[in-house]
């Protein structure tokens, strides 16, 4: 049987074309300065003509390398460090992100109570805020209102023990920095997951509970499994917003906990600007969300495929 396929237009190719050349080609362009000594950046060698060399990452690397880079008199770019500070506030933000989004998503879906439709539209004009408009407020109070004061019980048993000033506050630690991004992402990943839920059958939940099982029983085992290309689509979401971020986290994180875009501004200053550690230092900032993005969509692709039948 001949089958008849309707001819594309060359400018959609031509589109798509562009659409691609404009995301990889930064990326490719980054890689290969990655390569380049500071002086090849600058005096603009064109194209693959020219001496590839590894002290860029060699530079970047240099606090977690099992040997000393012999171009290298001092490791001043503490890598390891951010990247470690990168991970667990992307990660265990994103968790917690999740695990309230989901759980207040299903409230706002399934339960009725008085303003429903009024909080589920304020959750979405929460993330309209910008960030920016945050950060003052945010920087206040967790220097000030969010602190154990030192001469307290708590705080002076804190002093005893690790010295110091005593008070501990949310500036300049994890949980500070975690706290605001599940704030931040938190409105977005309800109301995207509102919408994976709405399409869950109500006689699967029901025929669960005639079965035996518990509220937390037909969350978890019937209403979970069903929503996870949602959840991987709110997960990649998070994390890669949690990863990047960096207004909210140089104002809120200090030397022990910065991450690795504040790691890469600091690496410039106004009279020296080191070209190829900062592309290198981008590749390797670049490497987690697409792993974690590679890993997330293949749920997405294994929910959306999960219902089809050959035929």
């Amino acid at each position: 049987m001949s089958q008849s396929y309707e001819k594309q237009n060359p400018a959609f190719y031509a589109v798509i074309a562009l659409l691609v050349f404009m995301s990889v080609g930064p990326v490719l362009l980054m890689f290969i300065n990655s390569f380049k000594l500071d002086v090849d950046i600058i005096s603009g060698t064109s194209g693959l003509l020219f001496l590839p060399t590894i002290q860029n990452y060699e530079t970047a690397l240099c606090d977690v390398l099992w040997y000393e880079p012999e171009h290298l008199d001092f490791c001043s770019l503490k890598f390891g460090g951010a990247f470690i500070n990168s991970l667990i506030i992307a990660l265990v933000s994103t968790m917690l992100t999740l695990v309230i989004g989901c759980m207040a998503a299903y409230a706002l879906v399934r339960f009725r109570f008085m303003g429903r439709d009024t909080v589920s539209l304020t959750t979405l004009m929460v993330r309209m805020v910008p960030p920016a408009v945050l950060l003052v407020p945010v920087f206040g109070l967790w220097n000030n209102e969010f602190c154990l004061d030192k001469d307290g019980l708590i705080g002076g048993a804190i002093r005893d023990a690790f010295g110091g000033r005593g008070d501990v506050c949310l500036a300049g630690t994890h949980s500070g920095i975690i706290l605001i991004y599940v704030a931040m992402n938190l409105p977005f990943v309800i109301w995207i997951l509102q919408s994976f839920i709405v399409q869950v059958p109500k006689s699967l939940e029901e025929a669960a509970r005639v079965d035996g099982a518990g509220p937390f029983q037909v969350f978890f085992k019937v209403v979970l499994p069903l929503i996870k290309p949602g959840l991987a689509a709110a997960a990649i979401f998070t994390f890669r917003i949690a990863w990047n971020e960096y207004l909210l986290a140089s104002a809120l994180s200090d030397r022990n906990t910065k991450t690795v875009p504040i790691l890469i501004v600091n690496n410039m200053s106004e009279f020296n600007v080191e070209w190829g550690v900062i592309m290198a230092t981008g590749m390797l900032l670049a490497i987690p969300p697409i792993i974690f993005t590679l890993l997330a969509s293949r749920q997405i692709i294994t929910g959306m495929t999960a219902g089809a039948v050959k035929g």
